[in-house]
């Protein structure tokens, strides 16, 4: 690709901002030399790999590229024999590190979901542990040879330790006396070229034997090392010199070490700066929201609200651009400032983004092309030092297009036939237009020149294409008409602008009819394009309402669905218990009936019989049917009911007392202090008839809400699904209501918090729940909800 070309289509900002997204400097290296390629199988897996890339961003966070160097140029050292310092080995052992720990975490992110094309990477890292662990074993996080690294080098670092506070030792006896401390500038003990000395003043040297090391700027103190610690000080060099030697020989073993495995290192650390640059280009797609486009090497390309990444999002207005499938050739008109360039370098940076792996701000769907090659005339270039005219730069450019061009080719001209007489650039423009166009390349090219309109509406392969401008405001949209040529709209802003009506109309009449009919027709097909566009954005609003609908309506069948198949399993669950249980207790009864006529032959008694008997009609289960969506009893029994019973509410587990009867069907209960009409096939007889006496008629009754002391005053739901605590919830919360209990408590535990969410959504529709919160620090925090009732 044409440097010239990524210059002015900007390619380079782009890659600068790239740049800031890689987490190292071989990643940021890998940024710098990135190039479109015309190759579509390469662009599909660059591509494929920063698609893995953002998604393992997306679902396990950033990679880990902690710890990882470029150790490139100590690795060349090392091959050549050359010893490396402590830093460059720690940087070694860090790198083998960092690499290791991503490699495990790329193997772990794809057990959970494929990555093939990371992992493949990945897999070619080399496993340097060994080298880590001896380079880590001589030095430490601060890149200091520690004492284990050799036992010469403990022993001697033993001796030194002790030979200095001998040292210190000595001067500090001889700082403390009272006779020599009048002789010094500061009572402590100092080092100048690895000697220790003391600070004396200057008037006091000769009463000092020794060597003087140093002084003051000010000449007024002298360090002098004093004759009684010269041999030690003397020991301390030749145990420093051997310090240093012992340490050489340390850094040269494990420097060798390194040259016998540099070109695997080498091979990691470009493998390393691979996977950065793959994740560099995720981070930057998730800023940009850019989205993966489709690539194809037909010379097809669909933008969808395409925006140009150099920006600001909140600003610029999305392009909506097709070319290459009914149409090769694009003629954008209109005036100036209307955002015609803009267009321009949007697609061709678009396309320069997707040719080098990276996603495009653009929506969902967006097709582009690889092509062999993008060539761009865009801008003034005019040189005064070359003795260029604006008309004489654009040529020599698209001189150069002409000659470089294949039919693979995408061509963008700006401005084309600009600078010259406008007859003769406009006769030129279709020229060149139509060689471009023979020659089978896709452009897309913007001019001032009405004649290339109707070029546009006659050639075939060929559309024209205009800015919107709104005559209300007077001011651009800088949205691409697609099939609309652009109008000049002169007459129109100047009347806006107060011009007078006769001048006005006096120009029209200057301008051709054939012109006239020409913008009465753009004028026209404007209007129809507002109005088709109108409806068309009512159209997709609709659509949209419908999906979710539809959605919405699928979602709750299928929740429905799951609810009924749970119901039915229980049932089921529960009818093949009942039934178990029933043939227990009757070959029990069997049993015991054999037993009895065993034993008593024929001393039989009858009402063991008859005993017998009932027990075993006990033990047939009485199974129910289900009515809207509820158990119901028996009619049989619904039909023996009377006033005074004591029932059981089955579909809401409630015990009270019938107070009357209501035809044949229904009756009205008593549940603590409230009355309910009842399906009577809803209720189940549970107690002897209570016929309550006749009370004189009262004018007034008072109702009075008493406590249970046996009522509950918490519900633990630990364990349940969400369904199961709803039901033991709505239960819990009437029973509470009924015993006049102010606050209650769920306790629902912390878990996933999927029965906390649930369980709070519920008490916000409760009739009963005045309020509810989160427990306090004593209550169990946020694993219980604290229910205030009405």
């Amino acid at each position: 690709m044409n440097m010239k070309i990524l210059k002015t289509l900007e390619y380079e900002k782009i890659l600068h901002r790239l740049q800031n997204y890689a987490a190292t400097s071989l990643g940021k290296e890998r940024t710098e030399q990135l190039r479109p390629s015309g190759d579509l199988e390469e662009v599909k897996l660059r591509l494929k790999a920063t698609d893995e890339a953002a998604n393992v961003d997306r679902l396990k966070g950033n990679a880990p590229f902690g710890g990882i160097r470029d150790i490139r140029p100590a690795l060349h050292r090392a091959r050549v024999g050359g010893m490396l310092n402590a830093a460059e080995l720690l940087d070694i052992a860090t790198t083998s590190h960092g690499s290791r720990r991503l490699n495990r975490f790329l193997k772990e992110v794809n057990e959970e979901f494929p990555i093939p094309t990371l992992l493949t990477v990945a897999e070619q890292l080399s496993e340097q542990k060994p080298l880590e662990d001896k380079i880590k074993s001589c030095i430490d996080d601060n890149a200091v040879v520690v004492d284990q690294a050799s036992p010469d080098l403990a022993r001697i670092r033993s001796e030194l330790r002790s030979g200095e506070a001998q040292v210190r030792s000595k001067l500090e006896q001889m700082i403390r006396n009272p006779s020599i401390q009048k002789m010094l500038q500061d009572v402590l003990v100092t080092i100048r070229g690895d000697r220790f000395v003391i600070p004396v003043k200057a008037e006091y040297r000769s009463h000092f034997g020794g060597l003087i090391h140093d002084q003051s700027a000010s000449g007024a103190t002298l360090f002098i090392e004093p004759e009684s610690i010269v041999n030690l000080n003397n020991r301390l060099k030749e145990l420093r010199m051997k310090e240093e030697a012992e340490i050489e020989k340390i850094l040269r073993l494990l420097s060798a070490a390194v040259a016998e495995v540099h070109e695997q290192l080498l091979t990691d650390t470009d493998l390393l700066g691979l996977l950065d640059f793959h994740f560099a280009k995720s981070g930057l797609a998730r800023e940009m929201k850019a989205t993966l486009p489709m690539m194809n090497d037909r010379g097809f390309l669909k933008i969808k609200r395409g925006r140009h990444p150099l920006l600001s999002a909140e600003k610029v207005v999305p392009l909506d651009v097709e070319l290459g499938n009914q149409y090769s050739t694009i003629i954008v008109t209109g005036p100036n400032t209307g955002g015609k360039t803009v267009s321009l370098k949007t697609v061709g940076l678009l396309s320069l983004m997707a040719m080098s792996g990276m996603f495009v701000p653009a929506e969902e769907g967006s097709q582009l092309c690889v092509f062999d090659a993008i060539y761009a005339d865009i801008g003034d270039e005019q040189s005064i030092e070359q003795n260029l005219s604006t008309f004489s730069s654009h040529m020599t450019n698209i001189i150069s297009i002409l000659k470089g061009m294949t039919p693979k080719s995408l061509v963008l001209l700006d401005e084309l036939g600009a600078g010259t007489d406008p007859a003769e650039g406009s006769a030129l423009a279709i020229a060149i237009l139509d060689y471009i166009h023979r020659m089978g390349c896709r452009i897309i090219a913007t001019t001032h020149y009405p004649e290339l309109k109707a070029y546009a509406f006659e050639k075939k392969g060929t559309i024209n294409a205009s800015m919107e401008f709104d005559i209300a405001t007077l001011s651009p949209t800088y949205r691409l008409l697609v099939g609309v040529p652009g109008r000049s709209n002169a007459f129109a802003i100047a009347e806006r602008l107060g011009l007078m009506r006769p001048i006005i109309e006096s120009a029209r009449g200057h301008v051709g009819e054939e012109d006239q009919r020409v913008e009465s027709m753009i004028a026209t097909l404007e209007e129809n394009r507002l109005t088709a566009e109108q409806e068309r954005t009512e159209a997709e609003r609709l659509r949209r309402e419908v999906e979710q609908l539809r959605t919405q309506l699928q979602a709750e069948r299928n929740e429905f669905n799951e609810q009924r198949d749970k119901l039915f399993e229980k049932a089921e669950r529960d009818a093949k218990e009942a039934v178990a249980k029933a043939r227990r207790e009757a070959e029990e009864v069997i049993a015991e009936l054999r037993r009895m006529a065993l034993e008593e032959r024929g001393s039989f008694k009858e009402h063991k019989l008859t005993e017998a008997k009932r027990r075993l009609e006990q033990a047939e289960p009485q199974l129910r049917k289900r009515s809207g969506g509820g158990p119901v009893v028996s009619k049989e029994k619904a039909a023996q009911l009377e006033n005074g019973d004591e029932v059981r509410v089955v579909h809401l587990g409630q015990k009270g007392h019938i107070v009357e009867l209501v035809g044949d069907e229904e009756a009205i209960v008593q549940m603590g202090i409230m009355k309910m009409k009842v399906r009577r096939d809803q209720l189940e007889k549970i107690g002897g008839t209570q016929k309550p006496a006749k009370q004189p008629q009262r004018t007034a009754t008072t109702v009075k809400r008493t406590r249970d002391d046996n009522t509950r005053m918490e519900l633990d739901m630990r364990g349940m699904n969400l369904e199961e605590a709803l039901i033991e919830a709505d239960r819990f919360l009437d029973e509470s209501f009924l015993a006049n209990l102010g606050q209650v408590y769920l306790i629902h535990g912390k878990g996933t918090g999927i029965l906390r969410s649930g369980m709070q959504d519920y008490l916000r529709r409760h009739k009963h729940v005045k309020s509810y919160r989160y427990g306090n620090y004593n209550e169990g925090g946020n694993g219980v909800t604290v229910v205030e009732l009405k």
